[in-house]
């Protein structure tokens, strides 16, 4: 169990030095660039990139709705396939990197195992608040076909755990680059990948 200041939920900064030990060395602003940063890193910042603005247009189009600027079936239409999309594509992802990534990481490099350990944590918290904001939204999507109070709070509840966990998820995905891709570019792809 981490330290309270470093779970996902209170977890409001980058993750400390000590952990991220190889980010100075090589700042986000250089990966692209860089010889080393392959095709593996390359799909995982395209799949990391994906969840953020898919995440982001739930959110966007959610509060359209909520202000008034959709019609219901409207917005059935668009926000129905995305969550589930999106929802189940994070819950993927994530067992891929739990079953495969992540110990590969830690078995490649023993100073990793704290940021590995780290990150499989936040999973179990990301998991948890997908099952709610799935519970929520598919009571929000039943709700759409009703009028007033309904409606409204079964929105309000979604926003609201929908919008934790796209916060958990993006503090989430940042921190998680910076152990991943610095630790790809040290290390190459070739080296980590062909063990």
């Amino acid at each position: 169990m981490s330290t309270p200041h470093l779970i996902l939920p209170n977890r409001t900064a980058p993750l400390p030095a000590d952990i991220a030990y190889l980010r100075e060395k090589y700042p986000r602003e250089t990966w692209d660039a860089h010889r080393n940063f392959g095709d593996t890193a390359r799909f995982w910042m395209q799949m990391h990139d994906m969840f953020r603005e898919l995440g982001g247009m739930l959110k966007t189009a959610t509060h359209h709705f909520r202000e008034g600027g959709m019609a219901p079936e409207e917005f059935h239409r668009f926000f129905a396939p995305r969550l589930r999309y999106f929802l189940g594509h994070l819950e993927g992802h994530h067992g891929i990197e739990d079953a495969q990534y992540f110990p590969l990481f830690r078995s490649y490099d023993k100073r990793l195992i704290v940021g590995f350990d780290l990150l499989e944590e936040d999973h179990e918290y990301i998991h948890e608040q997908l099952i709610l904001s799935a519970q929520t939204g598919q009571a929000f999507i039943a709700a759409l076909a009703e009028e007033g109070d309904a409606r409204r709070f079964a929105a309000d509840a979604y926003a609201e755990s929908a919008d934790r966990l796209l916060d958990w998820l993006l503090r989430h995905l940042a921190d998680e680059e910076d152990l991943v891709m610095p630790t790809i570019i040290e290390h190459t792809e070739t080296a980590l990948f062909s063990r």
